[in-house]
């Protein structure tokens, strides 16, 4: 691990223009990618990559939130933040994974799900809350990690997993801080404070039992620039992880994997 940062500090890598994204994952860690689109109701999301490919000899399929690039490409793909056609068509390639018994890697990048009109109408939170109704019983391996911001509904959509994975300087919180201290305090310009209260840091979910691991990254957080270096350390968790769990029987894996979403603050609300 790199030297012990603020909360804020941390918010500020998970944000970085340069940060790794999920388009950066699919192209360093998996081979031979084909990228599907639509889900088959309404239209395409860019704001969501999905498609299958191989990790090593593993065929698999591989759903990630999408942020962009540069300013152009951050646009066209809203930021990362996902309408309800971008979780239909993840559960699309879930369930086309069941079907072809292929493990699922979610990539987990988001603010959170979009909430414009249009996407309220079209039933963003029926389309998320299908998703985790979907994968608590997805026969086959499912895999999150969290790269960077793990944002409200939009992450917890592709969070229900055998494994959940966060990269060290990653996100995963009910809302932004500054969304957070605008609630609390009428007052957004109090994010920094707000993001040391709301425990957001890998470190402190891992504490709180909410993820299984997390991953260390090199010295300046996991950005893009290394020449695909850190995908080789997501590419052998990866690896590993599938192999574990495909060692399962499948009953036993959806058993376990119920549990433990069921599991998520019942220390809290025996407290």
């Amino acid at each position: 691990m790199s030297a012990k940062r603020s909360a804020w500090e941390i918010v500020q890598i998970a944000r970085d223009p340069k940060r790794i994204t999920s388009q950066y994952i699919v192209e360093h860690v998996f081979t031979d990618f084909m990228e599907m689109h639509g889900d088959k109701l309404f239209a395409d999301d860019a704001a969501v990559i999905g498609g299958i490919g191989y990790l090593g000899d593993i065929p698999v399929t591989v759903v990630g939130q999408e942020k962009g690039a540069d300013l152009r490409d951050k646009v066209a793909r809203n930021f990362g933040c996902a309408n309800p056609e971008g979780y239909r068509k993840s559960l699309r390639l879930l369930k086309q994974a069941e079907k072809f018994k292929r493990p699922v890697v979610c990539i987990i990048d988001t603010q959170g799900a979009f909430c414009g009109i249009g996407a309220e109408e079209r039933g963003v939170a029926e389309s998320i809350a299908r998703n985790l109704l979907e994968l608590s019983r997805l026969k086959t391996p499912v895999i999150s990690i969290f790269i960077g911001e793990g944002g409200s509904g939009g992450a917890i959509a592709l969070g229900v997993a055998d494994k959940r994975m966060m990269l060290e300087n990653a996100l995963y919180s009910i809302l932004s801080p500054e969304g957070f201290s605008s609630i609390l305090w009428k007052d957004s310009s109090r994010a920094a404070e707000a993001a040391e209260l709301m425990r957001m840091t890998a470190g402190e979910i891992k504490e709180m039992g909410l993820i299984d691991d997390v991953l260390p990254e090199p010295e300046g957080g996991a950005q893009s620039g290394d020449g695909g270096k850190f995908a080789k350390i997501i590419r052998q968790y990866l690896l590993d992880s599938i192999k574990e769990l495909q060692k399962e029987p499948i009953d036993k894996l959806l058993e376990e994997r119920y549990a433990k979403i069921r599991s998520f603050g019942q220390d809290a609300i025996s407290e």
